[in-house]
């Protein structure tokens, strides 16, 4: 892996010819089964994580506890993962032009969600894939990035390097 997705891209499997995921739809959210005492003080958020069959043969997929890791803040600190609230893709065969969708549930401070990290590994067919890396945050949109990189304390950001890679990368 040379350089992260950015939330809302999909990463390709080579190894699976078809299969493909994504993580989108961070944003602020509350539980639907209450808030875990473990997670008093902390912001709740949620992201989506989509696994989209674009082959010709189906995949059994997992995508459960212990196989995605979510990091928040300048300094990569674990956010809590919301178990009890998170839906999981468990044991389920993806097949010709279908998705599945596993909805995550985790919190962390609030002044720390404007980074935020997402690290998925997939089991599919029994076999492990390799781990991908997705970054974003909560309420960044392009204009608060631009906005960002004229500050000096938030020059070097992770969003703002991945946006500045980006254009780099849209301009040639």
């Amino acid at each position: 892996m040379h350089e992260p997705n950015v939330v809302g891209d999909w990463q390709e499997y080579d190894e699976h010819a078809g299969l493909r995921v994504r993580v989108h739809g961070v944003e602020r959210a509350e539980p639907p089964r209450g808030r875990d005492d473990a997670a008093e003080g902390l912001t709740y958020f949620r992201c989506r994580v989509t696994v989209e069959n674009r082959g010709g043969e189906h995949f059994g997929i997992h995508l459960e506890d212990g196989q995605m890791d979510i990091r928040v803040g300048p300094d990569g600190e674990s956010a809590f993962l919301d178990w009890r609230n998170s839906q999981f893709i468990e044991g389920y065969d993806v097949y010709p032009l279908r998705r599945a969708t596993a909805v995550l549930f985790a919190a962390g401070p609030d002044a720390s969600l404007s980074r935020v990290d997402i690290q998925i590994q997939l089991k599919v067919d029994d076999e492990w894939t390799d781990r991908y890396l997705w970054v974003g945050g909560i309420d960044l949109y392009e204009g608060s990035v631009d906005a960002a990189a004229r500050s000096d304390s938030a020059r070097d950001s992770l969003a703002c390097q991945v946006s500045n890679f980006l254009r780099g990368e849209a301009g040639s």
